[in-house]
């Protein structure tokens, strides 16, 4: 597969979703990418529900443009498999518990002894150092102690995660572009180096302006539903038929919105002139929107809101995204071909290179799909050594 990393392959030791998500923008951007699984189950999102045939969603979804090979690390000639994959490769990264990788001995001392210029990166819940380093954690203790559950959800009420596992996803961002900077450096020093990536710290990377909002004031933000803590109107309004999200994000913005929903007076209406009058009056404010926007349908009100300039969005179920127009031109949806299910649909890259095009993307593999491809391939293993291997249940 063509694209801008190619040539850059990846040693993928990672599991459940911050680090496979990680890996699959590397696959994504064109790298080499070898995801290594334990024997028999291999990753734990393959079982996770819906299913077909036996293949989770969950797994399809972002483990594509992989070649998979199952390892048994524990076992001293697994371990080996993995020394001997790593020397082959520009990147190493794992997500276990602190300490495992050690224990396996596969953590970056032992890796970086056979590839001196690794770069390899390790995902963990709160990272390497402090006090938490030890403890694990999935998505939602992090977004609860890394403050965004703190933010999100009506006023009063109790604090609700996220609806994406923002976490997970946030880390795997980071680790990405970590790797790629190590990537970058390396070309430029030849030395290789370890990126320590915590979920804990994407989120709080990720407060932005609530922790510079704290900084300034010493106060904490208060959840306040869709709307935005320092703008009005600003959130989701009701319509006819479902909810549209207007962002007002500029003086300029009210008079725009007061003539859309057809009240024009509103816009210079001293109590709402100013953006400080009306978030001090933000129920009033939101009150009289809904008002209004509840008479049309969404369809009408985005081109009541477009011919207007008023930054509008309706708020649109998956089916709906993943079927929609500007979704669908900008091929965001691909078919691609499934060793197991045949073509399957599958979300499309988020980047766009003008060098590269749109370069064929390939299903994420069945469990073992590419282990002798890989060690005969790779590791110049012959059928013979690779023959042996299985025998003895090292790899699958």
């Amino acid at each position: 597969m063509g694209g801008p990393l190619a040539g850059i392959r990846v040693l993928d030791l990672t599991r459940v979703l911050a680090g496979p998500f990680a890996t699959s923008l590397l696959a994504d951007l064109g790298a080499d990418v070898i995801k290594v699984e334990r024997p028999g189950d291999g990753d734990e999102t393959r079982h996770i529900a819906p299913l077909r045939d036996g293949e989770s969603h969950y797994f399809l979804t972002i483990n594509r443009n992989k070649r998979g090979i199952v390892v048994d690390m524990k076992q001293p000639d697994g371990r080996q498999v993995v020394l001997d994959l790593a020397r082959a490769c520009d990147v190493c990264v794992e997500n276990f518990r602190p300490g495992v990788i050690q224990r396996l001995g596969l953590d970056y001392e032992s890796v970086r002894a056979v590839r001196p210029d690794i770069v390899y990166c390790s995902i963990s819940a709160y990272g390497q150092t402090g006090p938490y380093a030890g403890r694990s954690a999935f998505d939602v203790a992090i977004q609860a102690m890394g403050g965004a559950m703190s933010v999100t959800g009506e006023p009063g009420g109790r604090p609700l995660r996220m609806g994406l596992p923002m976490a997970d996803l946030s880390a795997g961002l980071f680790a990405a572009v970590g790797m790629l900077a190590a990537v970058v450096e390396r070309q430029r020093t030849g030395q290789g180096q370890f990126v320590d990536v915590s979920m804990m710290d994407a989120m709080v990377g990720l407060l932005t302006q609530y922790a510079g909002r704290y900084f300034m004031t010493g106060e904490d933000v208060e959840p306040v539903g869709a709307s935005h803590p320092s703008v009005s109107p600003y959130g989701t309004y009701e319509t006819a038929d479902g909810h549209i999200v207007i962002a007002n994000l500029g003086e300029g913005f009210w008079p725009k919105i007061a003539r859309a929903v057809g009240r024009p007076e509103l816009g210079s209406d001293p109590r709402y002139r100013t953006n400080q009058e009306r978030v001090r009056r933000r129920q009033e404010v939101d009150d009289l929107v809904n008002s209004e926007t509840r008479k049309r349908t969404t369809a009408e009100w985005e081109r009541i809101f477009e011919a207007e300039d008023v930054p509008h969005g309706p708020v649109l179920k998956v089916s709906q995204v993943l079927n929609h127009a500007q979704v669908r031109a900008r091929e965001m949806v691909i078919q691609v071909e499934h060793a197991r299910l045949g073509r399957i649909p599958t979300t499309g890259r988020a980047l766009r290179f003008g060098a590269h095009g749109h370069e064929p993307m390939t299903a994420a593999p069945v469990l073992g799909q590419h282990t002798e491809e890989v060690l005969r391939e790779v590791l110049g293993y012959d059928p013979a050594r690779v023959a042996d291997l299985r025998a003895r249940g090292v790899v699958t």
